[in-house]
């Protein structure tokens, strides 16, 4: 098993800053990819960052110079740097990791449970 758990949510004012992290943690071989999406209700979930496992970054258009995503692998932990935030920033943040197993031949997408961020105007 695998669980991934987020941290960093709150509430910010518009201009502000917050660093969101997530662990990894369980029967863990490798992570390759390690991603953060995020949703507000009545919206599908959006992709926000992605980070190869070689330090390789993508990010959604509506973020590019304002959010940073970066990893620890000694850590298994993603972060997401976010500057400069926005009220149509306010989302449920979740982090996603594929994820080989010590006990598989195959890896998988896991999901955390997410971090609400809020950020007042």
């Amino acid at each position: 098993q695998v669980q991934l758990v987020e941290s960093g949510g709150g509430l910010v004012q518009a201009g502000g800053s917050l660093r969101l992290s997530c662990v990894a943690s369980g029967n863990i071989f490798t992570i390759n990819a390690m991603r953060w999406h995020r949703q507000t209700p009545g919206k599908q979930r959006e992709l926000v960052a992605t980070i190869t496992s070689g330090g390789s970054t993508n990010y959604a258009d509506a973020v590019k110079g304002r959010f940073t995503i970066a990893r620890d692998n000694a850590l298994n932990t993603v972060y997401l740097q976010m500057n400069s935030m926005k009220p149509e920033d306010t989302a449920v943040y979740y982090c996603r990791a594929y994820v080989v197993t010590r006990t598989s031949n195959y890896g998988m997408d896991y999901w955390g449970k997410g971090t609400l961020v809020t950020v007042s105007s």
